[in-house]
């Protein structure tokens, strides 16, 4: 028994069908440069998959045409501006990161350094920090601001008072440095 198959359908395109152990039942899920994907569980079979998506189409076609719009924007945000040198950024960022860390006592686990289109950084639940490339253009005291805030976030994980009070302690008025980096036309965390 085929455990994929991919089949074209009018209005759509090319869907992806897979087999799924976990499924309970029909899953269809459309996701940006990947396309619609359908899982399948154990016992159904993928004809009778693919009736089901067939009354579906509607709703696939405006999550696609979402997705369009998504994957556009996407592309043309990916564009790192020529004055980045992006291996120098890296090691800046990755760097200042470790020795702010050090410095305040705080512990992250993984670093990631994308070029993210609305955001200038990001800390997950598991404590990895994400910064945007775009960060490495601020002044030393925005870029250092943008990292203490994401550093902040590994011990308070929202923007509630405690964590505007850390903030404070960590580079005086928060909330001021914030509003300064709107200065720059990267959007604010």
């Amino acid at each position: 028994m085929a455990h994929s198959n991919t089949v074209e359908i009018v209005g759509v395109g090319p869907v992806l069908f897979e087999r799924s152990k976990r499924a309970k039942r029909i899953n269809i899920s459309v996701k940006p440069f990947t396309g619609v994907r359908v899982a399948v569980p154990d016992g159904l079979s993928f004809q009778k998959a693919e009736a089901f998506v067939y009354t579906k189409v509607d709703w696939i076609q405006r999550h696609l045409d979402r997705m369009k719009q998504y994957e556009e924007h996407d592309e043309a945000a990916s564009v790192v501006p020529d004055d980045i040198d992006r291996a120098k950024a890296r090691c800046e960022l990755t760097r200042r990161l470790k020795h702010l860390a050090g410095e305040h006592g705080f512990n992250y686990n993984r670093v990631f350094i994308r070029n993210q289109k609305t955001r200038l950084g990001s800390c997950s639940n598991r404590n990895n920090i994400s910064l945007n490339i775009k960060v490495s253009l601020l002044p030393k005291e925005l870029m250092d601001y943008v990292i203490l805030h994401e550093l902040a976030h590994t011990r308070v994980k929202n923007h509630g008072n405690d964590f505007w009070m850390l903030m404070d302690k960590l580079v005086g008025n928060g909330k001021a440095k914030a509003a300064s980096l709107r200065e720059y036309s990267i959007d604010c965390l």
